[in-house]
């Protein structure tokens, strides 16, 4: 396949750029329309300003059985503010008048299936989409989405666990684009105070075996944390320790803390924080 499209290119570039640099990526997760589309177009700018480097905008759905509480909730206040699809790619768009920054959709099949998948992928990509990620999208039953997002230059970024068997990985890897998603799945949601050393070995395999990009997530939230996974990956994901922040605060303040707890996260990540 040619180089794709200038959408797929933006994710790619941004990943080479921070590979070339010896960098690692920040990949921040929030829910679109969480408390409302306006919030989170506002919520987005500033994550770039603080540090984040990907962005991972959640699409959310009524029944999200891979998610814990924080983000089930964020979810449903999400859709009772009435967030749809169609509204976030129009939010999407939007931001692409200011800035750049690599935009992944992470959510469930329904939606899309209901959006249809030729139609979803051209509209996405129009936006200025970069990237989809599925969760409950095994890569061995993704043709239907896999035909259109490489026709229009969609990355499908799938997921990896510590189950994930060589045959897993090699598909993954072949697959999908733009970067590979490991999740550890084995009661690991929430804070820990450190990281397994089964992880780096997991890791290590992983990324000796795929040529794509490796994020990791799994109940990151402090800047220690992301400094010691961040020399096991080529980037660290925070989802839940961010969407509470949408929780417990709003207006200013919301603002004020989403821009600390970055910033915090960014410097954990260039080894430049506290020790």
């Amino acid at each position: 396949m040619t180089g794709g499209t200038h959408s797929m290119s933006r994710l790619a570039n941004h990943t080479r750029t921070l590979q070339e640099r010896n960098a690692k990526a920040l990949v921040t997760f929030i829910t679109a329309g969480d408390p409302n589309l306006a919030i989170t177009e506002e919520a987005i700018y500033l994550l770039e300003e603080a540090g984040a480097d990907i962005i991972e905008l959640g699409v959310p759905f009524s029944d999200p059985m891979a998610d814990g509480p924080t983000i089930q909730l964020s979810s449903e206040r999400a859709l009772a503010a009435g967030t749809t699809l169609t509204g976030i790619l129009e939010l999407v768009a939007r931001v692409r008048t200011r800035s750049e920054i690599p935009l992944i959709l992470m959510g469930y099949l329904n939606p899309i299936h209901a959006y249809g998948y030729d139609k979803f992928c051209r509209d996405a990509v129009a936006a200025g989409v970069d990237g989809v990620l599925l969760v409950d999208m095994p890569p061995e039953e993704a043709q239907e989405m896999l035909t259109p997002a490489r026709q229009q230059g969609l990355d499908i970024i799938f997921l990896l666990t510590p189950t994930s068997d060589g045959t897993r990985i090699a598909t993954v890897n072949n697959l999908g684009s733009g970067f590979i998603y490991y999740v550890t799945v084995t009661g690991v949601t929430g804070a820990r105070s450190s990281v397994s050393a089964t992880l780096k070995a997991e890791l290590g395999r992983i990324r000796s075996s795929v040529s794509l990009p490796v994020m990791a997530g799994f109940g990151i939230s402090t800047p220690e944390q992301v400094a010691e996974v961040s020399q096991l990956a080529d980037g660290v994901v925070v989802g839940s320790a961010i969407v509470r922040l949408f929780e417990q605060y709003g207006g200013e303040e919301l603002k004020a803390e989403l821009r600390r707890y970055v910033s915090s996260l960014k410097r954990g990540l260039e080894g430049t924080g506290t020790p």
